[in-house]
């Protein structure tokens, strides 16, 4: 590898990923919303983008895929991208050039916040989000 630090710390951030799948995979969600953690939902009584996503993320790693999917759908494209991300800096790592450029960032995080937005546009206005 090129460098051993950016080495320990794609390995830490590895260990960092493992450890909250574990903490995911005992976490059992409250199912009442007045213990949410959301402040949008918890204090304005409106559900955000992101509302579903925690408890989709600790049904993944339950592997409860249906209830997941029900919780928030973009939950699994979220962490296959993450996984995927971490994979390509690791590889990243061994080459000559990363294959994750730095100038990616903004644009590929301002579409997932537009896909969320428009996710929980449909979601309010159909009625299906949860709680």
């Amino acid at each position: 590898m090129k460098n051993r630090r950016s080495a320990w710390t794609w390995a830490l951030a590895g260990l960092v990923g493992l450890a909250g799948l574990a903490l995911l995979h005992v976490w059992v969600p409250d199912p009442d919303p007045a213990r949410a953690f959301c402040f949008s939902r918890r204090f304005l009584g409106i559900p955000c983008p992101g509302c579903g996503l925690t408890r989709s993320f600790a049904h993944l790693a339950k592997g409860e895929w249906p209830a997941a999917l029900a919780a928030h759908p973009l939950a699994p494209v979220l962490a296959a991208e993450a996984f995927v991300a971490w994979l390509l800096w690791g590889i990243g790592l061994r080459r000559t050039s990363p294959l994750l450029r730095p100038e990616w960032i903004g644009p590929v995080a301002l579409g997932h916040v537009a896909v969320l937005c428009a996710l929980w546009l449909g979601r309010l206005s159909t009625g299906t989000l949860p709680w």
